[in-house]
C-alpha cells in the first residue's frame, strides 16, 4: 500500500466567485445573475415579503381572516362556586371580584360556572352565571341579577 492511498480524502471545494468573468468557472459576463433586471445589479436587496409593489400578503391576511379575530381582546373570566365561597363579602360584582383578586384587572366580563360547592347566601349583580350556577345560588336563598 502506497503512501498516497493512506491519506484522507479532501472533498471540500472552494466557493465559486461570482462576477469575475469567464475564468471564474461560473459563466460569462452575467455570472449566474440572469439577464438585466433589479436582481442582476450590484447592491440589490429586495425584502422577502416584497411583491413588486402590489399589496403584500402580510397586509392582506388580517382582512381575509375577518372581524372575529378581535374576540380574543375581550375574554370572559370563568369563576367557580368554590372561588365565591372563599370571598369574605356576600354581594358579588365585577369590581369586588377584581378587588379580592379572584379575577385579573384586565377582564371586562365574567361568568360563574357550576363547579365546586357553595354553602353561604350570596347576591350576584352584573355578572353572568350558568343556569346550574343560578340554581345553586338560589337554592341557598341568594339572588342573581
Amino acid at each position: 500500500m502506497s503512501l498516497l492511498q493512506s491519506l484522507t480524502k479532501i472533498t471540500a471545494r472552494s466557493k465559486k466567485r461570482l462576477g469575475r468573468g469567464y475564468g471564474s468557472g461560473k459563466g460569462g459576463h452575467t455570472s449566474s445573475r440572469g439577464q438585466k433586471g433589479q436582481t442582476s445589479r450590484v447592491g440589490s436587496k429586495i425584502p422577502l415579503w416584497f411583491e413588486g409593489g402590489q399589496l403584500p400578503g402580510v397586509k392582506k391576511y388580517p382582512m381575509i381572516r375577518g372581524k372575529g379575530r378581535f374576540s380574543v381582546l375581550n375574554p370572559t373570566a370563568e369563576i367557580n362556586l368554590t372561588d365565591l365561597e372563599k370571598m369574605p363579602v356576600t354581594e358579588i360584582t365585577l369590581e369586588t371580584l377584581k378587588l379580592h383578586k379572584v379575577i385579573e384587572k384586565g377582564f371586562k366580563k365574567a361568568k360563574i360556572v357550576n363547579s365546586g360547592t357553595l354553602t353561604k347566601k350570596l347576591s350576584v349583580k352584573g355578572v353572568k352565571a350558568s343556569a346550574q350556577a343560578v340554581e345553586a345560588i338560589q337554592k341557598l336563598g341568594g339572588s342573581v341579577e
